[in-house]
């Protein structure tokens, strides 16, 4: 049965700055180190990732669908919901990513950290020194 992740990590940035680079192509590339596309479709790390945006707010809340290479053919897309806000010390980011294959589960909620909420906090800091 598909799974939920959610996780919350709050960065050394404003909500606004933090929702910019996930939506910036160029920044994104930069914060994760691996080209990204983000219209019409998303893209990211060599395609191991895809998806589609489906709704934003700016500066305040991103929608896409989600789904891994490791994905199964039988398996739905995914949902992801990241929502930023003002937090002590920076910006959080609250991160929803419902109807996680079983197949990728681990992977997926071990990558978010790996791939996403570590590269992100050491890509703001190299810009603050």
């Amino acid at each position: 049965m598909p799974k939920t992740i959610h996780q919350s990590v709050t960065l050394p940035a404003s909500a606004a700055d933090l929702y910019q680079i996930y939506m910036d192509p160029a920044r994104h590339t930069a914060m994760t180190g691996s080209p990204v596309t983000l219209h019409p479709n998303f893209r990211a790390f060599d395609g191991a990732l895809s998806g589609k945006i489906l709704h934003t707010e700016p500066e305040r809340l991103i929608v896409q669908t989600w789904r891994s290479r490791n994905f199964g053919a039988g398996d739905l897309d995914s949902i992801l919901i990241l929502t930023f806000s003002e937090a002590n010390e920076g910006a959080a980011i609250d991160m929803v990513h419902v109807n996680v294959a079983d197949c990728d589960y681990e992977a997926v909620k071990e990558g978010w950290d790996k791939y996403y909420w570590t590269p992100w906090r050491n890509y703001l800091l190299s810009r603050m020194n």
